[in-house]
């Protein structure tokens, strides 16, 4: 098992900035591929940024290209995600999730083996 526990979810204006954390115990974090996915009301669930388990290879959803990044540091079983240039849009609840090394779809909530429980960011106008 690994539990997930995100932070750094908040309330900010557009055009700020805010970083999110998730923090993973269990088995062994550097073993896992990292995604994060968020959720706005009403919508489905939208995949984010990924890295796999060594940071060698990190894709972004074309919505956040140039304003978030992802990183992972494996000596603190964290992953982060550095969003700036907030938009309102980009209100939701932001999940991280795991999952070994895997050929399906990034995008594919089915293949992550492990949720945390969510974040809330919220985007002011």
């Amino acid at each position: 098992q690994v539990q997930l526990v995100e932070s750094g979810g908040g309330l900010v204006q557009a055009g700020g900035s805010l970083r999110l954390s998730c923090a993973a115990s269990g088995r062994t974090f550097s073993d896992y591929d990292m995604t994060w996915f968020r959720q706005a009301p009403g919508k489905e669930r939208e995949f984010v940024a990924f890295t796999t388990s060594r940071g060698f290879r990190i894709a972004y959803a074309d919505f956040v290209k140039g304003r978030f990044t992802i990183s992972r540091d494996n000596a603190k079983n964290t992953v982060y995600l550095q969003m700036s240039s907030l938009k309102p849009e980009d209100t939701a609840v932001y999940y991280c999730a795991a999952r070994p090394a895997s050929v399906q779809r990034l995008a594919m909530t089915g293949s992550y083996d492990y949720w945390g429980q969510g974040t809330q960011v919220t985007v002011s106008s």
